[in-house]
């Protein structure tokens, strides 16, 4: 009887219950899944499957899938004792069957190793370990011990504040622009202007389907996962959003 393995995958993209329940869905309809618990206080999936039925980088792929991410580590490592392309293979092929890497790069005119990896399932030092294992070793430097999930993390919360500073700078305007005709507060001659609807939608657009695309995405895998017969809450906000766009956008001029 084949064992079942456990594996934590670090979960990026997650926003409330609606989204775990998603992600767990996902996982759980490829063959060989036995659990998925997901949380979202510390955004990881625990999951337990069947090692011959199903891969790590399948399971990655159904998290992508879902309209979710998995945060990765990135290690540049400086090789000492690489001497030609057969030590270079060597490397690679030796870091590639690591559990938890996914890409392998060696680059003998620098003597550099980049792999990429889940932080969850391997870390710096292991990479280091095999290396010292086929007879290379690493250049220690001062950064090397960095908590790889957490910069992964911290570079998705900075592009959901650039999101959020770019939502604002053109619904603000949008807003104002909006209420003001409504409530009478613009000239006259603004109020029917054909420019003031385009000028209108040219701001709504990039806060739709710009800041909006990951939860159109989300809707999207919603809709080719067959998650749910009525809908998700994610896909009806997005039904909702688009109404209003094209409501707001459908007055005459």
């Amino acid at each position: 009887m084949i064992a079942s393995k456990q594996i934590v995958l670090p979960v990026t993209g997650m926003t409330c219950a609606n989204c775990v329940a998603t992600i767990e869905r996902s996982l759980k309809k490829e063959k060989g899944v036995g659990s998925v618990v997901v949380n979202l206080s510390s955004e990881r999936a625990t999951v337990e499957y069947n090692p011959e039925l199903v891969g790590l980088e399948t399971l990655i792929g159904r998290v992508d899938r879902a309209g979710y991410g998995v945060a990765y580590g990135e290690a540049n490592i400086a090789v000492i004792g690489l001497s030609d392309d057969n030590d270079a293979r060597r490397l690679e092929k030796v870091i590639e069957k690591i559990y938890g890497v996914t890409k392998v790069q060696v680059n003998l005119v620098t003597e550099n190793l980049r792999v990429t990896y889940v932080p969850t399932l391997v870390s710096q030092n292991d990479l280091r370990r095999a290396m010292r294992g086929v007879g290379f070793s690493a250049v220690e430097s001062g950064g090397d011990e960095r908590d790889a999930e957490a910069e992964a993390r911290a570079a998705d919360i900075k592009h959901q504040r650039q999101l959020l500073i770019t939502s604002l700078i053109f619904t603000v305007p949008l807003f104002l622009l909006s209420m003001g005709r409504d409530f009478g507060l613009l000239p006259p001659a603004w109020s029917h202007a054909a420019w003031v609807n385009w000028l209108m939608f040219a701001m709504a657009t990039p806060v739709q389907f710009y800041v909006g695309a990951p939860y159109y995405r989300r809707a999207l895998s919603s809709y080719t996962e067959s998650s749910c017969q009525h809908g998700s809450p994610d896909r009806n906000r997005d039904y909702s959003s688009l109404s209003s766009f094209d409501c707001h956008h459908d007055r005459p001029v």
